[in-house]
């Protein structure tokens, strides 16, 4: 970091500076007002301390001359003990009472330094979308002066970070406070709670108190609260009016009082007084110091014996220079009053990486990571295209994983082998043995070799992961699969297959054994769920009304689904498309019967396969073509062919 207080030079107001989005305008940014007011503020308490030390030695001289030999200070007078003792123990009971409310009322946050902070922009990788947005807002902050009075815009005095945990919203306001070279201050909402009346008001009250005065010592200061949906939650009876948003996949709408069904109370205030201070205190960035206003009670008083044309001007509001950023998992629920500009003026969603996203992440943590050759290029790509729905910190804490099984088995850097064994316990669970009867180990080989080859042949598109017969999370055996690359919509085509791979377990089970057992249940769960869905909110088997619609009294507490299976039309139209998905995928297993047959086998012998293994068995046995003679599992069913 360059040195703090050194003279910064001038900025140029140009807009294009401003807004930059590398990390180098940043470093440039840092140096512009921030700087000259640092550096201001630095030579005025040196101004400061040299009259203080000047007045001291004056006052030391005049005592030492005034009382001769006896030296500067005078002798202190005799105390009787016991009095002493009676004002020892009565200024211990008033330091009590009073550091009671003192201490109640004080802010709960802690004070980062900008050299405290190790983040910086560049270990930001991932989301670089709202990273170059952050940045835009970040050089605002630094040049506050030239953007507000040389070009007479207003600047950002709020962010709003929302996104799912995990997603780097922290992260970013460490490294912003980093960069910018300003006082970070931290607070968790949960800490300004209290048991005691107005002490959470009292709590907020302190922590912009504490803001503004370190934003005036070091021309700048940067805030973060933690989960502020903690103390900001909507007010009873706040109304938001009628919301639609329409997309390409769908359309929302909220009544006006939808606003006041989400409430949240704390012990003493309620939610109504806490967001009322949270929104005064957002709007009282520029109030007067105590100082400022003694001296504007003073001119007032003299203002009264002046004439009109010969008043004095009370001082005026020096605008502070502070930045606070909030973070949120549920921005939906916060107060609207809080959310509009003025307040929060910027509202960024930190969304999960995309593919590339992951891929820069990979990289960015292998930087730090002891690892082999082996993670080249082409494991990171097809790591980053398997991780699928993970955020920066899930795949951080899978290499870390990764790292802990290289350690037990006497490794110092991890391999692809050890990456894939973190993700199967991350995504499917830790294996337990469970002592399968010779019965039901051929029935549920049998049952996941189904999904496995209908997800084969009806959705070559998807990524077949993960192929088990251990037991895992409460599942005996299963099938994990994915997109090969990320997607955002489906199409019917897609959805059906999903619907087929379902109960293709099913299927190969009265296909191999002429019964079924209790295993499909959570495949029939998913079918039914995918299939109404498509019958009520998609469109996609005949009708076009959608069940979002439909809001009387007796679906109120009920998902699209419930709402589907309720009307008998609907739950009719799910059973057909059910019993048509099954019908087909029926016929295509016993047409490749030979498929579930090798990979049966294949998790006879071996139990797990994951990744290529799966696909090797069935490329091999299809080249193979089926076989001449069909072992039947069964011991008095006959095998369907049609």
């Amino acid at each position: 970091m360059p040195d703090r207080d050194a003279p910064a030079p001038a900025v140029s107001p140009a807009l294009g500076t401003l807004l930059g989005t590398a990390s180098d305008a940043v470093l440039s940014m840092r140096s512009a007002d921030v700087g000259l007011t640092r550096e201001s503020r630095r030579r005025r308490r040196w101004v400061k301390l040299t009259v203080v030390i000047l007045a001291l030695a004056a006052l030391l001289s005049w005592r030492a001359s005034t009382y001769g030999g006896q030296g500067p200070f005078v002798p202190l007078p005799h105390v009787d003990p016991f009095l002493l003792t009676i004002i020892v123990f009565f200024g211990l009971l008033l330091f009590m009472a009073v550091g009671q409310q003192v201490m109640s009322a004080r802010s709960p946050h802690v004070t980062y330094r900008p050299e405290q902070i190790t983040t910086t922009l560049d270990d930001v990788v991932g989301i670089d979308a709202v990273k170059d947005d952050v940045v835009r807002s970040l050089n605002l902050f630094l040049a506050h002066k030239t953007f507000s009075e040389e070009m007479g815009g207003s600047p950002r005095r709020g962010l709003l970070f929302e996104g799912a945990p995990g997603t780097g919203k922290t992260h970013l306001a460490r490294a912003m406070a980093r960069e910018a070279g300003v006082p970070f201050l931290f607070v968790s909402a949960t800490s300004f709670q209290s048991m005691w009346y107005g002490a959470t008001a009292k709590k907020i009250r302190s922590y912009f108190k504490e803001l503004r005065k370190a934003a005036r010592k070091e021309g700048g200061a940067i805030g973060f609260i933690e989960e502020i949906d903690a103390i900001a939650m909507s007010r009873g009876g706040v109304a938001t009016g009628m919301t639609a948003v329409h997309g390409c996949h769908g359309t929302a709408s909220l009544p006006a009082s939808y606003a006041g069904m989400v409430t949240n109370s704390f012990v003493s205030e309620g939610t109504g007084g806490v967001v009322n201070e949270m929104l005064v205190q957002m709007q009282s960035f520029d109030a007067l110091t105590g100082w400022q206003r003694l001296g504007g009670w003073c001119v007032d008083r003299i203002n009264l014996f002046l004439a009109p044309d010969r008043q004095l001007q009370r001082p005026r509001t020096v605008p502070t220079n502070v930045l606070l950023i909030a973070a949120t998992n549920r921005a939906d629920s916060l107060d609207p009053a809080l959310l509009r500009p003025g307040r929060f003026d910027r509202r960024l969603t930190f969304e999960l990486p995309a593919k590339a996203g992951r891929r820069a992440l990979i990289d960015h943590f292998l930087g730090s990571k002891a690892h082999t050759d082996e993670l080249d290029e082409e494991r990171r790509d097809a790591l980053a295209a398997v991780t699928q729905g993970y955020t920066p910190v899930m795949i951080e804490h899978l290499f870390d994983e990764a790292l802990v099984n290289a350690v037990r088995q006497g490794r110092r850097a991890m391999t692809w082998k050890d990456v894939e064994q973190a993700r199967l316990v991350e995504e499917v669970g830790q294996g337990q043995p469970v002592g399968y009867t010779d019965h039901e180990l051929r029935l549920i080989a049998t049952h996941e070799a189904g999904h496995a080859t209908a997800a084969w042949l009806t959705a070559p598109q998807r990524r077949l992961e993960v192929l088990t017969i251990i037991k895992r999370r409460g599942a005996l055996g299963l099938l994990a699969h994915g997109d090969r690359d990320d997607v955002f919509t489906r199409s019917r085509t897609e959805l059906r297959a999903l619907v087929q791979i379902a109960l293709a377990g099913q299927c190969a089970e009265e296909i191999f054994f002429g019964d079924v057992s209790t295993g499909p249940g959570g495949d029939l769960l998913y079918a039914t769920n995918c299939a109404a869905e498509m019958v009520g909110a998609h469109g996609m088997n005949g009708s076009l009304i959608s069940y979002a619609a439909i809001a009387n009294s007796s679906f109120s507490d009920t998902n699209i689904v419930g709402r589907v299976l309720a009307d008998d039309r609907g739950r009719d139209a799910v059973e057909g498309l059910l019993q048509e998905q099954k019908a087909r995928v029926m016929a295509l297993l016993v047409e490749h019967r030979h498929l579930v047959e090798a990979l049966r086998d294949a998790l006879l012998d071996r139990h797990e396969l994951i990744g290529r293994e799966i696909t090797d068995v069935l490329e091999a046995a299809a080249a193979a073509g089926p076989r001449p003679g069909l072992i039947d599992l069964r011991e008095d069913a006959p095998v369907p062919t049609d």
